[in-house]
């Protein structure tokens, strides 16, 4: 099983430098355009969006998260920050292992 990121130029650099492969996306058709490719390859397990990605196509994103088992979607901040309304890293953590780190 493979990771793959959809993220800005930074983030999705940070992640291919540990190894994961991604896409960068700078528009709502890109970002489309980079998901159904994701989908399309079989080894792709774990698919890592920012939040900021995950905006630009919430209706897709959506309809993976909650009514499909593959592949998982996993939305997390970007380089500027957690989008306003949604958990920081902290908060997903400590709901996640129901331990306050």
């Amino acid at each position: 099983m493979k990771y793959a990121i959809l993220g800005d130029e930074d983030t999705v650099l940070g992640f291919e430098m540990v190894g994961v492969s991604g896409r960068v996306v700078r528009d709502a058709d890109e970002a489309q355009s980079a998901f159904a490719t994701l989908l399309e390859d079989k080894e792709v397990g774990i698919v890592i969006i920012t939040e900021r990605v995950a905006e630009m196509m919430r209706a897709t994103v959506d309809r993976y998260l909650f009514t499909m088992s593959f592949p998982l979607i996993v939305e997390i901040p970007d380089r500027t920050g957690t989008l306003p309304g949604k958990p920081g890293i902290r908060e997903m953590v400590n709901a996640a292992i129901g331990i306050r780190v």
